[in-house]
């Protein structure tokens, strides 16, 4: 190959993944950052003190929202009533639209888990006698929720899937990167080697 034509499909090479480097950099660099952070939060959990605050509220349903839990099913799983939901989202200021509830004899049962807290609410099926309870943990919780993934919905899984394959990208590329321009600098295949021996010797010999 003519060396002029080489050295121009390798200067074009370079470009290009230079161009998908820096794109996946600037679409990784807030989250990898969030999660090296909450990384580190979590692996020292027992160490970060967090004090719950505990939220509670009581009411108690209208004729036609108890008229509606009673006429639901006896026990097992089901969403709740149209009514019930409504009146829970005015009164309450809770959104249970569509959230599937336990229902038995005498109560339904919501559980409504949330990132860096917890929440649910029971009303009874006889009276109408509505409690629900919050809990937050603060915001370290909450970062280290959505570290994992916890409670987050699915609008946020999409993300961190969208976000994984960006941090493919942005290491794959970097990947190829360090490979043309190895023969320029020496020690680049030796540091590879040691950022893959470290936390493999860590595991065979600390882990176990």
């Amino acid at each position: 190959m003519d060396p002029k034509l080489a050295k121009k499909r390798r200067s074009a090479w370079l470009k290009e993944l230079h161009r998908w480097h820096w794109i996946s950099s600037a679409i990784c660099l807030v989250c990898t950052l969030l999660f090296a952070a909450t990384g580190i939060t979590l692996n020292h959990a027992g160490l970060i003190e967090s004090r719950p605050a505990v939220t509670t509220r009581e009411a108690v349903a209208p004729d036609p929202v108890q008229a509606a839990l009673r006429a639901g099913p006896k026990t097992g799983k089901a969403i709740l009533p149209d009514e019930a939901a409504s009146w829970l989202d005015r009164t309450l200021g809770i959104a249970t639209r569509g959230r599937e509830a336990e229902w038995q004899e005498g109560e339904v049962y919501v559980s409504l888990p949330r990132p860096g807290g917890d929440s649910w609410l029971t009303v009874d099926r006889r009276d109408g006698a509505t409690l629900y309870e919050r809990t937050d943990r603060g915001w370290i919780s909450y970062l280290n929720d959505l570290h994992k993934g916890r409670h987050t919905g699915l609008a946020w899984t999409v993300f961190i899937d969208v976000f994984a394959v960006a941090c493919l990208v942005f290491c794959l590329t970097g990947l190829w990167l360090l490979q043309l321009h190895s023969h320029n600098r020496p020690t680049t295949w030796p540091l590879v080697g040691i950022g893959l021996a470290v936390p493999v010797v860590l595991l065979v010999v600390f882990v176990h």
